[in-house]
């Protein structure tokens, strides 16, 4: 076993979190996580309301008795969803962890009513400076996510090997590793480099437990680090995505017309997201996040295999590999 701040706080087993993934983070793969010795998240914006919110964390609560969490994402979109309502339903629930991302401003409105509540907010930052207002403002924990990520990566383009070390160095609270996470090696080193532990969400999809289409699963799995692309650029939202042809479709409209959300809106909206990974399973008919640490995947292990051949790595490089190192 590994304990670190991060397992010593939220009283769980092993420093690794499943964080937040649209129509992925549903109650069975938090659970399962959760069960496994890790935290679980629930994704509160895939579910289409607040109640619906509820149910998924209701059903959570019968599947698992250990802590799990909720992702609460604040990013620009066409119709806002009612935030204060899913902030709401966490408090109502009684859940202890939330795991945030998003502008700052959009976060900050909502610190006071997690902590009146002493939830642990652990926010999701790309670069240190957006660490450090996170900071200021509150919250409990970073989430350092690099450049590798899938997801929204930010402007900045910075790879965690420097943000990771640089976070150590200006950060005076927590902080964890994530994006392009998969196996003990990358736990160890994020250890080594000032982390409380690793954020995976890619690896998680490719699990036994994981809610979507096998199609998908198997599409990580043979797939390499080069098997991502970037979209959205042009509007300054950029996400790393699955290369596909609907991804395709997408940078060729976008080289096209840059800047001009509406000529690609049809190809990027969640239903197709959604139906690609819950009805069909056809890996080219939508636009969907997974990071270049599919390099690193190859199998669908249970959640809990997956949990503990990553401890037992990371606990053998720092006890053995790394020990033999030092000059005595």
């Amino acid at each position: 076993m590994l304990r670190t701040l991060l397992t010593e706080r939220l009283n769980i087993k092993h420093p690794i979190i499943q964080g937040g993934m649209h129509y992925v983070g549903y109650a069975p793969l938090a659970a399962a996580v959760s069960n496994a010795g890790g935290l679980g998240i629930i994704t509160a914006l895939t579910m289409p309301s607040p109640e619906d919110l509820r149910k998924e964390i209701q059903k959570c609560k019968t599947l698992t008795n250990k802590p799990f969490g909720v992702n609460l994402t604040l990013l620009p979109m066409l119709a806002p969803p009612d935030y204060g309502a899913y902030a709401q339903v966490v408090v109502d629930e009684g859940i202890k962890v939330v795991e945030t991302a998003g502008h700052y401003k959009g976060v900050a409105e909502f610190v006071d009513m997690f902590k009146k509540h002493d939830i642990m907010i652990i926010h999701k930052c790309v670069a240190v400076r957006h660490a450090l207002t996170a900071q200021r403002i509150g919250v409990d924990m970073i989430s350092m996510d690099g450049f590798e990520c899938a997801g929204h990566p930010g402007e900045m383009d910075v790879g965690n090997w420097v943000l990771l070390a640089k976070a150590a160095r200006e950060l005076d609270i927590p902080f964890l590793a994530s994006g392009g996470c998969a196996d003990g090696k990358q736990l160890a080193a994020a250890l080594a480099m000032g982390a409380e532990g690793v954020n995976m969400g890619t690896r998680f999809m490719a699990t036994v437990e994981a809610p979507i289409h096998d199609n998908i699963k198997q599409a990580i799995v043979n797939a390499d680090e080069n098997s991502t692309a970037l979209v959205m650029r042009t509007m300054r939202n950029t996400e790393r995505v699955y290369k596909n042809k609907a991804v395709e479709k997408v940078m060729e409209i976008e080289k096209e017309y840059p800047g001009e959300f509406d000529r690609i809106k049809h190809l990027i909206t969640g239903q197709n997201y959604r139906k690609v990974f819950q009805e069909t399973g056809d890996v080219d008919e939508g636009v969907w996040s997974a990071g270049v640490v599919m390099g690193l995947i190859d199998d669908v292990p249970t959640c809990e295999n997956l949990l503990d051949s990553i401890v037992k790595e990371a606990h053998d490089i720092i006890t053995n590999r790394l020990d033999s190192m030092i000059v005595k």
